[in-house]
């Protein structure tokens, strides 16, 4: 099994980090059991030099963590109903994310299914950044996790690289619209819509 990305892989610009994330696994522990993700889609965010980013205008208590240090877990609460889940990037003091936007759930697709409470195809159950983050499991209680530790509930392994990387412009923003900063594996049918 791949090792857990270190600190010094999150400790890059979000843009950098995130293409990189492609392929890689997320892997949630809790109670119920295991859950782990492929990503396929990722979308970045620079923070304070971002208008579009949740840390645009400087920390909150809501985005402290996205200030660093990096390789930890920002999530948060959207539209009233769902969580959704960043891995924190840049160095320390400088706020970025990448945004999980979708995956495959290579292990744990029953509790997966449990979650997602609906009949999705397989490939829909982690596609779109709330079905992932519900396929995982993950909610307002993970917020801050350091995603660096082997022996931690939530932990990134490096995967296999894709063979392309797709870049476009990010989805469900009213600013900076037009940063290509949405990274999916070309072809791949967990990647959410609008498709590129």
């Amino acid at each position: 099994m791949a090792g857990v990305l270190p600190r010094s892989f999150y400790a890059r610009p979000a843009d950098v980090v995130a293409p990189e994330l492609l392929g890689c696994v997320v892997e949630a522990e809790t109670a119920e059991g295991l859950v782990s993700v492929r990503l396929t889609e990722v979308e970045a965010y620079a923070g304070e030099d971002d208008a579009a980013s949740h840390a645009w205008r400087g920390p909150t208590p809501r985005t402290e963590v996205m200030f660093g240090p990096p390789g930890h877990v920002y999530v948060y609460f959207t539209y009233g109903m769902h969580w959704c889940a960043n891995l924190v990037c840049a160095s320390d003091g400088v706020a970025a994310a990448v945004l999980l936007r979708a995956g495959e759930v290579v292990v744990g697709e029953p509790l997966a299914r449990e979650r997602r409470g609906a009949k999705p195809p397989g490939r829909r159950l982690a596609s779109g950044p709330a079905n992932l983050a519900r396929a995982l499991g993950l909610d307002g209680a993970w917020h801050g996790a350091d995603v660096t530790r082997a022996a931690g509930r939530l932990r990134v392994r490096a995967g296999t690289p894709p063979l392309e990387v797709s870049a476009g412009p990010r989805v469900g923003i009213t600013r900076a619209v037009d940063v290509p900063w949405r990274f999916t594996i070309p072809g791949e049918p967990t990647v959410s819509a609008p498709r590129p």
